[in-house]
This record gives C-alpha cells, structure tokens and sequence, in this order.
C-alpha cells in the first residue's frame, strides 16, 4: 500500500470534468460529459491529486496519514471564478435603492454614479487598506467554494490609482488560499474630467498604465469595455494591441448592453476571453467559436440590473464554444461572491443544463482565465483544491438556488474551510 496525507472517502459523488485531454470542453456533448464517480474518493499527497476512483479502491491501495469522511456528499473541482472587480472603497446600495424607485443604470452613470462613483470613492485611498477590503472578500468567496478567481482592476481611472489597484491585489493575494489572476483594466469607463478628451485618456492609459504595469508585472491579462457610452472598438483596438506588445493578453467586456461588435474584436485581437455578450448576435458567436473566444457570461449581473437582453448561452454551445460563467462580483452591478447562485441562474435563466454550468464555472472557468493546466479539474498530478458540497449529487449545485452547500473546501491538499467555517490559523 502507498501512503498519502489525505484520503477523501465515501463521496456520494466524485465530479471529476476531466476526460484526460487537454482544454476547455467546447460543444454540447463535451460540456455535458463530467466524469462521475459514484462512491468516490480522492487521495492527496503533498498538495497534490495522486488517485482518484471509487472509495473500495483507493483503501485498498492507500494508507492515509487521515481520512476525511465524505458520507453522502459530492466532490468537486474547486470553483473558478472568471470575472470579478474586489477593488473599491465601499458598496453601492443607495443606487440600488435608487433603481428600486425607477432610475436605471444610464440615468445613474450620467448623474456621477456607477464605475465613476467607485473612481471617486477609491481615490486616495492607500494600498494597505484597498489590500484589506479585498482579503474580506476572498474570505467569502473561498467559503462559496471558490479557490482561483481572476480580479480586474478598473476603479482606478487614473495611473497612480489604477497602479494601486494591481499592487492591493497583490498584497491581498499573499498567503490568502484563493489563488488570484491579476487583469489590468483601466478602460472600464472614461474618467468625468476627460469628456470630451477621449485622446488623452486613452494615450495615458497606452502610455503610462500599460507600460507600469508590464514593467512591475502586476497583471496577466488586459480587458476593456467596448460598448455605447464606454470606449469605441478603435480605441479597443488600439489598446489591445499595445497590451499584446507588452506581452500581456487581451481579455474584452463585451456587447453587455447591445452588439457593439465587441465580440467580433476578441475574436480579431485573439482574446482569451469576452465577456457579458448580453446583446452578441449571431455573427459574433460564429466569430467566438472561429477564435475559440471563450465567453464568459455573468447572469447574475443580468438579473440584478433587470436587463432584458441576456447571452444566448445555448446558441454559443451550439456554436462549439467552451462557455463559462463568473459572478462579475462588484459594487454596482453584482453584489455577489456565490458562484453557486449563478450556476443556478445559468440554468434558471440561460438556459444551460446542470452538467453544463459544473463545467462552466470550473473547467471552463479555469481555461478562460489561463489556469486550465491547473485548476478547473480533479485529476492525477494537480493541486488539490477541492470542494465537499453538503448534497448528493452535483444536481443540487444549481437546483438549491442561493443555498451556500459548501461543506469543507481544500487548497493544495489542506484543509481551509469546515463545517461551512475557515479553519483558524489556515493560510
């Protein structure tokens, strides 16, 4: 028998999404293969998955220094969350009471709320206390079961702010067990003393922002917002290509309020990923699936801001795409760090089936934000960051709308949340 650190037993459910090939699934028959073991078990070594099979097996081939009990619950990968903005000074609920009483999201932007309500509220702040709101919240993604998340920068606005929101995540990221992806995004919204000089906040972002950030290497990836009443698909462009130069890939907020042909530019920049695609037509899905773009949807952000446009999901699987979905957790239009709920939204809303929305918000996930060689999955050789859910089967994940099912959580083979709490003294 072989020794092991940990060996995860009795699972009602091992949900592996792995098929041993390399990727995102694309398609509607990948996206609906999970790879589920009944009776299942995990053994962990090291930090590492070194065995995964049914529970009779791995006893009989493992000595655990412990065993954890998993008696009727489901294992999973651990969640991955694509898209998010944790760097800002405070909330926004007075703007959600003010659409409450009829305004929208427009009439709120043009009066100094939204992205630039953030950017005023941010400014000046130091980098320690940005770094401590943001571990507040990784504390409560990790206990919705979410071990890597991609964070963006973007309340910033200018170049000493925008540098502040980078370097905060870096500080939160420290020690913390949720794995943090860095994305540059100062063109989210263009700051209230540049109207009327787009030019020269778009050359401060190519020319002061992108250079820093390369050179300090803060982030991985460069997103913009390419819609009406944010920035243009040239000034997309432009900006894109200058992130490319200095060797950081292209991400893009994309078509959320209408076909801006968003879509259609991360398919021409090579992006990664786009992301919202609430108004993307036909001719960007095929655009996507040509450039295997994956999307990102973000329902949650759809049904908060009440918006009737929301991504046709289905058509984009259809279309061979690897879909994902994220909570587009932030102060404004997603208050949410349960990635859960949204896997539910993706069923109750989008259309998309259980199966599809495990895979979406780990595998998938995983791959639209580059960490597919590393998290997304449970399989042999990688970190063990695992997820325990308090349930049967993985049908629960999105059937139990809003419910946290989150029971024990691990990252790389130790054990950070329990019985729904962190472990003091855990990483």
């Amino acid at each position: 028998m072989r020794s092991c650190d940990i060996l995860i037993e009795g699972a009602a459910q091992v949900v592996t999404v792995d098929d041993g090939r390399p990727g995102p699934k694309r398609g509607t028959q990948a996206m609906n293969e999970l790879g589920v073991i009944e009776d299942g078990a995990v053994a962990v070594r090291a930090g590492k998955i070194v065995a995964v099979g049914t529970t009779e097996e791995l006893r009989r081939r493992f000595r655990p220094a412990k065993r954890l009990d998993a008696d009727g619950k489901t294992v999973l990968p651990g969640f991955v969350d694509a898209h998010t903005h944790p760097v800002f000074a405070r909330m926004r609920e007075s703007e959600f009471a003010l659409r409450c009483r009829g305004s929208d999201y427009g009439e709120i932007l043009a009066a100094g709320g939204g992205i630039l309500a953030s950017a005023k509220a941010l400014a000046g702040l130091p980098v320690t206390a940005l770094a401590f709101g943001v571990r507040k919240r990784l504390d409560r993604m990790l206990l919705h079961g979410t071990t890597t998340v991609e964070a963006k920068s973007g309340y910033g606005l200018t170049t000493e702010t925008e540098i502040a929101s980078l370097e905060a995540l870096k500080l939160a990221s420290k020690g913390h067990p949720v794995h943090v992806v860095p994305t540059f995004l100062g063109a989210h919204a263009l700051p209230a003393e540049h109207r009327g000089q787009r030019k020269v906040y778009v050359d401060e972002v190519v020319e002061q922002m992108l250079p820093l950030v390369a050179r300090r290497k803060l982030a991985r990836f460069c997103d913009v917002f390419v819609e009406v009443g944010a920035f243009t698909l040239a000034e997309g462009r432009r900006i894109l290509h200058a992130a490319r130069a200095l060797g950081l890939q292209a991400k893009v907020h994309a078509d959320e309020f209408g076909d801006s042909g968003g879509a259609r530019l991360a398919a021409e920049v090579g992006a990664i990923s786009a992301e919202h695609l609430g108004g993307t037509g036909a001719a960007g899905i095929r655009a996507l699936a040509r450039a295997q773009v994956i999307p990102v949807l973000l329902p949650a952000t759809s049904l908060f801001l009440g918006l009737a446009q929301k991504p046709d999901a289905r058509a984009m699987i259809k279309a061979g795409c690897a879909v994902a979905l994220a909570t587009d957790f932030n102060p404004g239009s997603s208050p949410t760090e349960n990635l859960a709920l949204v896997a539910a939204l993706g069923c109750a809303t989008l259309d998309m089936t259980p199966e599809e929305v495990v895979c979406a918000i780990t595998r998938n996930a995983a791959a639209a934000i580059g960490e597919e060689a590393r998290a997304g999955r449970i399989a042999v050789g990688r970190p063990a960051d695992l997820v325990l859910l308090d349930a049967p089967s993985y049908l629960f994940l999105s059937y139990r709308l809003g419910t946290n099912l989150v029971e024990t959580v691990l990252v790389a083979g130790k054990v950070v949340v329990r019985h729904g709490r962190r472990i003091p003294g855990a990483p």
